[in-house]
This record gives structure tokens, C-alpha cells and sequence, in this order.
């Protein structure tokens, strides 16, 4: 799209099929983005995010760190049960 040369064209420049890449580029025409499905969110002017979206990122980072420190303490149990079989089998 920005080099204004046509799919097949650039299909074989990258070395990938010209469907796959026209599945792409219609993706990324009528979504805003070739790697999603769903359409792309508005932007504020200037790419800065809204007070909600940062308030969204802010709450979705601290929701992902909280299941990682679940995920770590889940895996340290596994881990003592998994010793403790061991044991127990010997």
C-alpha cells in the first residue's frame, strides 16, 4: 500500500503467495491493522492515549502482574508436590 507497486509485485519481492498477502492487505484496509481481525480503536490526536484507555492499560497491567504472581506461586506448589511424590514413591 505505501509503495504503490501492486500485490504480486511485492508478493514476490517477500517470497510469500500474492492471495496471502492481498488477505492482508484487505485485513489491514478494512480493520487498520494486517495482524487483527477486529477494527482498530480510534487514536486521540497526536497518538496519545485517552485518560480512559490509560486508565484501561494502567488497570490491565496491574491485573497481568498479579496472575503472573499467581502463576509463580502456582508453579512453586507444583514444584513441592512434584518433590514430594518423588519422596513419597522411593
Amino acid at each position: 500500500m505505501e509503495t504503490g507497486k501492486s500485490i504480486p509485485e511485492v508478493a514476490a519481492d517477500l517470497g510469500i503467495h500474492s492471495g496471502t498477502l492481498h488477505s492482508w492487505v484487505s485485513r489491514a484496509r478494512r480493520n487498520g491493522s494486517p495482524s487483527s481481525d477486529r477494527p482498530v480503536a480510534e487514536a486521540s490526536p497526536g497518538g496519545r492515549l485517552r485518560e480512559s484507555e490509560h486508565a484501561e492499560l494502567d488497570r490491565l497491567r496491574a491485573e497481568a502482574k498479579e496472575k503472573d504472581k499467581r502463576i509463580r506461586e502456582l508453579e512453586m506448589k507444583r514444584d513441592v508436590c512434584k518433590r514430594f511424590v518423588a519422596l513419597w514413591v522411593k
